[in-house]
């Protein structure tokens, strides 16, 4: 899952440093971190994926703004649950 993430902020035109899904000290835990999110985003393998899939926009798209962990749990709470969401 953690490739798959990554792969696609790839894709999105973030390297790694601009945003990457890393292992977290917490079992069953990753992490959302890097320059373009204001402090890292812990959750669920499948919450994390979801986000990078449905939710992190492309770079172009971010332009010079950064995400926040405030913002990427408030689409959590618009959308509706699915089997993995991690509370």
């Amino acid at each position: 899952m953690i490739e798959e993430a990554n792969r696609i902020l790839r894709e999105k035109g973030y390297s790694e440093a601009q945003l990457g899904v890393h292992v977290a000290p917490l079992r069953g835990r990753v992490l959302l971190k890097g320059s373009k999110i204001v402090s890292p985003f812990s959750d669920g393998e499948e919450v994390v994926s979801r986000l990078v899939h449905e939710c992190v926009p492309t770079l172009a798209e971010l332009g010079r703004r950064r995400l926040t962990p405030h913002e990427l749990r408030d689409f959590l709470a618009s959308a509706e649950p699915r089997p993995g969401d991690v509370d």
